[in-house]
């Protein structure tokens, strides 16, 4: 069994302000993955405004469309009884699914706003997002939050926040598969010269979603859900599939616009 570090979740106070680890990750996540997709949309012909402006609709959509969505896939029940509880974020509850929904969106109303190509936004946004992906899982670890479920492999840990049994550290195999080797397979697929428009957001969406469908088998199931449809799966499981099932249907739908 390996030792969880001691992390502590605020990395520094500076008056009554406190600087957390995964407010970092977004920001880290959003300047790094801007930076990469910046490259490509320069050689099109878009601006540097352009690229900050549509930056802002991404992130009022992750921040909206992550609250949102967890509160209507995770808590629906709860929130409609509390519902002061609703904007207070700083208890946590965050979806990944709601905010890559509210991120697509932004981008659709963005794109249709400064007539700009749509699905070329699209794609950037699927590789950027890995940028998100990897440093948000990475806070995670250090929040000892979204835990594995209990198991004796060597590398297993004791999250001190959840309790002292050995755990998957699943926050890394989540970095590691849904960040690193998504953007790496992302990024190669890129350089094809017979990608279309759209092909590299679709496949994001069916790499992201394969990834996590997997990677849910070790992560332990969110405690005011547990397994549902019968015990067959996870919520993140079955949005996952969701997700599998447009990038699908996008990769066909620009196959048959070739024909």
């Amino acid at each position: 069994m390996l030792p969880y570090p001691k992390f502590d979740p605020i990395l520094a106070t500076v008056g009554p302000v406190s600087i957390r680890w995964y407010g970092l990750a977004y920001l880290a996540g959003a300047l790094l993955g801007t930076h990469w997709v910046s490259k490509t949309l320069k050689g099109i012909g878009f601006t540097q405004d352009d690229i900050v402006n549509w930056m802002t609709w991404i992130m009022m959509g992750v921040i909206l469309g992550g609250r949102v969505g967890y509160i209507v896939f995770y808590g629906l029940a709860y929130y409609l009884q509390n519902l002061g509880d609703m904007v207070a974020v700083w208890k946590g509850g965050m979806s990944y699914h709601g905010g890559a929904l509210g991120a697509l969106i932004g981008t659709i109303l963005f794109a249709r706003q400064h007539k700009k190509p749509a699905w070329v936004l699209l794609d950037q946004l699927g590789l950027g997002s890995t940028f998100g992906i990897f440093f948000g899982r990475l806070a995670n670890f250090i929040n000892g939050e979204l835990v594995g479920k209990i198991t004796n492999v060597p590398w297993a840990m004791i999250f001190p926040h959840q309790d002292l049994f050995p755990r998957h550290p699943s926050q890394l195999y989540e970095a590691f598969f849904e960040g690193l080797v998504l953007f790496l397979i992302l990024n190669t697929l890129k350089k094809r010269k017979s990608l279309r428009p759209g092909d590299l957001f679709g496949h994001y969406l069916i790499g992201y979603g394969t990834c996590r469908v997997i990677l849910e088998f070790f992560r332990q199931p969110d405690p005011q859900l547990g397994l549902i449809l019968d015990n067959l799966m996870t919520m993140g499981q079955l949005l996952s599939i969701v997700m599998i099932g447009c990038g699908v249907a996008i990769l066909i739908h620009k196959r048959v616009q070739l024909e």
